[in-house]
């Protein structure tokens, strides 16, 4: 089985650089949807089988396009909704020096796990893998695509491969990133990594 994951495409709030958690329903902006068109014309040769999607606006419209061209019903899960960052939702960050999920790695390595008012990567990985760990029976020999966000490709990925949380900060997803794994008896590979080439290759 091949899981393709997305994530969604540039919103308003990533234009700011806002934080950008489970709690906020941001709509993709001109950008996004520019880059939700050419994440669909790259995808349109697969053969998929689902396609999966968080509930939230910036997943879900770029999910719905995949769904509608494969004519496929269109599944979404509440389990791949962005980790909830608590206190920081909304947060500019153009004033610190570092990125998001540098200041996560500060916060979780300073030996607090859960994040001011919100939730932990452990809480992300446990209810983001409720929601792929069925799919590895139902489409064994087939190609699901899952749209959602930074965190959330990241927990599967660590859950798939079997990666410690101490590595979370040397791994990137970049907006409109693809990620593809590979399911197999002996267990999981990691085929491609962010791959956002199509948006420079593809017209639209």
């Amino acid at each position: 089985m091949r899981v393709i994951l997305v994530r969604h495409g540039e919103t308003y709030w990533n234009e700011q650089r806002r934080v950008q958690g489970g709690d906020s329903d941001v709509e993709l902006n001109e950008v996004g949807l520019k880059q939700a068109a050419k994440l669909v014309s790259f995808l349109k040769n697969e053969n998929i089988d689902a396609v999966i999607s968080s509930p939230l606006k910036r997943a879900l419209v770029t999910a719905q396009i995949i769904a509608g061209q494969h004519r496929l019903p269109l599944e979404i899960h509440d389990g791949l909704k962005e980790i909830d960052v608590g206190e920081l939702e909304g947060l500019s960050l153009s004033s610190l020096s570092i990125t998001f999920s540098q200041l996560l790695m500060q916060w979780w390595q300073g030996g607090a796990e859960r994040l001011p008012g919100g939730g932990s990567f452990v809480e992300l990985q446990g209810r983001c893998w409720r929601a792929v760990d069925p799919l590895l029976l139902k489409y064994e020999d087939g190609t699901v695509v899952i749209i959602s966000h930074y965190f959330v490709t990241l927990a599967i990925i660590f859950k798939a491969l079997d990666l410690p949380l101490e590595y979370l900060a040397k791994f990137r997803v970049d907006l409109g990133g693809v990620s593809i794994l590979e399911f197999e008896d002996y267990g999981a590979r990691l085929l491609q990594f962010n791959d956002t080439s199509y948006l420079s290759l593809l017209t639209g």
